[in-house]
């Protein structure tokens, strides 16, 4: 297992310069999950109880924190994140917020999962960050309001406990608990300023919501498909290629840097669950002088399987959504797409069904985690 670093403490005031210089960052083990609090998959910040400074969508903004020393309004200094108002005692005797006192929001899942690990970054906030933040999660079917959330009859879960968190930091935390989650609350005690939160973790769909569909996207991050791994990420992550929509810019898909060799570019995924594939779809939408010049597809049933190929060799057009339907249903676990011999797509659909088999385990792991 390895150790979170943990940060504590006021950062430096700013002093100029890159903003950046001296943020306090990590690798966390568990970032290579995709982030369910993505606001691509429907993610949202539903209710806070202040946001008198800055405002609680800004949580979720998928880019990093800006800072703009000079940016001020009439409230005071406007800062890129959720800032509340500072506590106040109730007297003058008594002037500081109690141990219990604390700010609140809560965020709804863009997919509903497993959390591996939570990401509360306080970039820029330097001496206006909370002195501590825990965090809880709940699992309520339908589109609750905050209202029924708050109610008295919903279970919360702490993934997260009390924790001293630092200033112009990203805090991070592993969370060990088995269960799929549709809600977190984030608690900042006793006020201050987080400027952004991931949830990185696992989709886990709902299966009776699948069955209906009959045939959908098996390798849709939000039907929970994901990437296992990849060639090359030097531009941007593999898992863009499986976020929902068509891309709406040249970086919100998976683009490799130039090879220089031989050799070609691929992301290997792992579907839902055991799939008959029938179409597949593989969009180069903001790709036009950088796309790949052909991609193959292959699927393979089983971890042990053998990759066969369900799409030979194919000619890509530039800014250019391509559809295939195979011959026969493709049956398996996972996929493979190949581009040569480098260059980028921005999305790939694999359009079919759950098999038997993938549909019964499914539903067994949906019971398994609370579903």
């Amino acid at each position: 297992m390895t150790a979170i670093p943990s940060f504590t403490g006021d950062a430096n005031p700013y002093g100029g310069g890159d903003p950046y210089a001296d943020y306090r960052t990590a690798d966390f083990p568990f970032t290579h999950y995709a982030n369910l609090a993505d606001r691509r998959l429907g993610a949202g910040v539903i209710a806070a109880n202040d946001e008198f400074f800055a405002q609680r969508e800004n949580l979720l903004v998928p880019e990093r924190a800006a800072f703009d020393p000079e940016h001020f309004g009439h409230k005071g200094k406007i800062m890129d994140g959720w800032e509340t108002r500072r506590r106040r005692g109730a007297c003058a005797e008594h002037p500081w917020p109690t141990a219990q006192d604390h700010d609140w929001a809560l965020v709804r899942l863009g997919a509903p999962g497993l959390v591996r690990g939570i990401v509360v970054d306080t970039a820029h906030f330097r001496g206006n960050y909370p002195q501590a933040v825990s965090i809880e999660g709940t699992s309520v079917p339908g589109s609750p309001s905050p209202e029924e959330l708050l109610g008295d009859d919903v279970k919360w879960t702490t993934l997260v406990p009390r924790t001293a968190v630092g200033g112009h930091a990203a805090n991070g935390f592993a969370v060990s608990v088995e269960r799929r989650f549709t809600h977190l609350r984030v608690n900042q005690h006793p006020d201050g300023g987080i400027a952004r939160l991931r949830a990185y973790g696992e989709v886990a769909p709902d299966p009776a919501w699948l069955e209906v569909l009959g045939t959908f996207d098996v390798v849709a991050l939000e039907n929970g498909g994901r990437v296992e791994d990849a060639s090359n990420l030097f531009y941007s992550p593999a898992t863009n290629t499986i976020q929902p929509g068509r891309s709406r810019k040249m970086d919100d898909g998976w683009e490799t840097r130039r090879r220089r060799d031989r050799g070609n570019d691929w992301i290997r995924y792992r579907l839902v669950d055991r799939s008959q594939i029938r179409a597949i779809e593989i969009d180069t939408a903001y790709l036009k002088g950088n796309a790949a010049g052909w991609a193959s597809v292959s699927v393979k049933d089983g971890e042990d399987g053998e990759w066969r190929e369900v799409l030979p060799r194919t000619r890509l057009q530039p800014d250019t959504n391509h559809r295939f339907v195979l011959p026969a249903p493709a049956v398996g676990t996972h996929a493979r797409v190949d581009i040569y011999p480098d260059g980028g797509i921005s999305r790939l659909r694999l359009y079919g069904s759950l098999t038997e088999e993938g549909a019964s385990r499914l539903a067994a792991r949906h019971q398994e985690l609370g579903g």
